[in-house]
């Protein structure tokens, strides 16, 4: 309880106050870092000046460049976000393409295999059921 006592409760809001401007300075330090690595339009000497400008003065630094950047911020983001969308179609296009397609498709493969004796009649009725379902 000496503990307790010696550290009253405005200093505990204080210190918790202190904490959360902190992590939301390096959230947004690492958000304005990554949308300048991100950057096409600007050199790395334009890159190195802005992330000097950002850490020397780091609130309005980090302020300067939202300010600044915003819209460039917003449509860099927009074509990350477009361009990760369209990996994920094609990959899921790709996957569903090779598990078969069409069930009548996969009820001839599996009767194909039967007619040749690949298969008994026993797994053709399991595929059959699963390409129905």
């Amino acid at each position: 309880m000496l503990i307790a006592s010696s550290y009253p409760f405005l200093d505990i809001v204080w210190t918790t106050v202190v904490i959360a401007l902190w992590v939301i300075w390096f959230w947004i330090l690492i958000t304005v870092f990554s949308d300048l690595f991100r950057r096409h339009d600007i050199g790395g000497g334009a890159k190195v000046l802005w992330m000097i400008f950002v850490i020397i003065v780091p609130y309005f630094g980090v302020f300067v460049y939202l300010l600044v950047e915003h819209n460039g911020m917003v449509e860099r983001n927009q074509k990350a976000v477009r361009q990760q969308q369209e990996q994920m179609d094609d990959y899921v296009r790709s996957v569903a393409a090779k598990g078969g397609g069409d069930p009548s498709d996969q009820i001839a493969k599996a009767k194909k295999l039967l007619d040749e004796g690949t298969i008994t009649q026993a797994e053709f009725d399991s595929i059959k059921a699963k390409a129905l379902a």
